[in-house]
């Protein structure tokens, strides 16, 4: 143990002092210290190494190099170019084609970003191999800022030699309640039997958190019963998209706190699912899962029907477009719901997250509240689903 401690604190320490010649290497170029063949051979090293952009700590060296008559860098931090007092204008080093912007971001931070050339063309930073995609309907790729204390949640990476879940896709239901067809999936966990009970979550922007490059929630939910971190679960992915025309999403419109929406859910999907499947009754075992105007839809679910959800997945919501949610979920004498809610803390659904946390620590609720540094992104909503799948469906509970 002492030697493997040893090794590991060299380990870290070769790896700083590492991190340090490239950041006094950048400083040089920068300072214009730098033969034009030296440059070149520092740019090959950066990028033969994946280093761009440059991290160090809590420092951030984004990097571009290319003809251009202006060089900008959107992401989450700065609103994607909405947020005006942060300086997301390059520098161009004298006398190169490399354009650099310094900055400074919590060392566990991980956000998207893009490069602006020009002012009208955005794209992905050609020099950084980790993407992230975001968007609804699978969205398009941005490039990947991982700050040097983020890590990948091992929870969504898939894994091989483990027993797997089945998906059914793409099923379809009639809604008298909506007057249209839904389009629906529900995962089954590995050695399902269908004479058990299962508990069930019901998760809004289905499509997306399937999606592997999004919210890869198949992969996660296989991991987790795997090490027997939950219980076998049902989970069933409403997916919005108009079935004959996927083009169409009906979201914004089902998720604004829709009593239609909600009463098709409550009143006819789970009662005929319950009546096909051999799903728990029990309100504990039934939980309402999304993130962004789904997590706005979770809130409104399952303080409006605290009779039929009893566990409600909040991740970084968007109270703003309905601020009447406040007002609904502050509520004492509300049944008691489980809430796990989380949200980014850059320009993230941090401010109306820690709002309703004030509500539900005044009204003694069961919850649970996490933020991480990040933006509002697939990536954040990813990082955060095994917690809540082991908060509400524990092994052995």
């Amino acid at each position: 143990m002492k030697t493997l401690t040893c090794f590991v604190y060299c380990l870290l320490i070769s790896s700083l002092a590492y991190s340090q010649q490239e950041w006094t290497e950048a400083n040089q170029l920068i300072a214009g210290k730098f033969t034009t063949e030296k440059i070149d051979d520092w740019w090959n090293e950066l990028r033969q190494k994946n280093l761009i952009p440059l991290t160090q700590h809590d420092s951030v060296l984004f990097l571009y190099k290319g003809n251009a008559t202006s060089v900008a860098w959107m992401g989450d931090f700065n609103g994607w170019g909405y947020d005006k007092n942060f300086e997301s204008t390059g520098i161009k080093v004298n006398g190169t084609d490399i354009w650099f912007l310094k900055t400074s971001f919590p060392s566990t931070a991980r956000l998207d970003y893009k490069i602006l050339i020009n002012g009208n063309d955005w794209i992905v930073d050609p020099n950084n191999p980790h993407q992230q995609w975001s968007g609804v309907g699978g969205g398009s790729p941005n490039s990947e800022l991982r700050m040097p204390e983020w890590q990948p949640d091992p929870a969504t990476v898939f894994r091989e030699n483990i027993s797997r879940g089945k998906l059914d896709k793409d099923l379809l239901f009639n809604s008298v309640t909506l007057g249209y067809q839904v389009t629906y999936s529900i995962y089954y966990p590995a050695n399902f039997n269908q004479h058990n009970t299962y508990p069930v979550l019901y998760v809004t922007d289905g499509y997306e958190y399937l999606h592997e490059r999004l919210g890869n929630m198949k992969d996660i939910l296989d991991n987790l019963v795997a090490d027997k971190k939950i219980k076998p679960v049902l989970v069933v992915f409403i997916d919005h998209r108009e079935p004959v025309n996927r083009s169409n999403n009906r979201r914004m419109m089902e998720l604004a706190m829709n009593s239609r929406y909600l009463n098709f859910v409550a009143d006819e999907f789970i009662p005929a699912l319950e009546k096909q499947f051999n799903i728990s009754k029990d309100r504990a075992d039934r939980g309402i899962m999304g993130s962004s105007m789904g997590g706005l839809t979770a809130a409104y679910f399952a303080f409006s029907r605290p009779e039929v959800f009893g566990l409600a997945g909040i991740q970084s919501p968007a109270f703003w477009f309905k601020p009447e949610i406040y007002n609904l979920c502050d509520n004492p004498e509300n049944p008691p719901v489980k809430i796990f809610m989380t949200t980014g803390t850059i320009k993230d659904a941090e401010e109306g997250a820690r709002k309703m946390k004030t509500i539900l620590e005044k009204n003694t609720c069961i919850y649970r509240y996490t933020e991480t540094n990040q933006g509002h992104s697939w990536g954040n909503f990813r990082d955060t689903i095994d917690d809540i799948l082991m908060y509400f469906f524990p092994a052995g509970s």
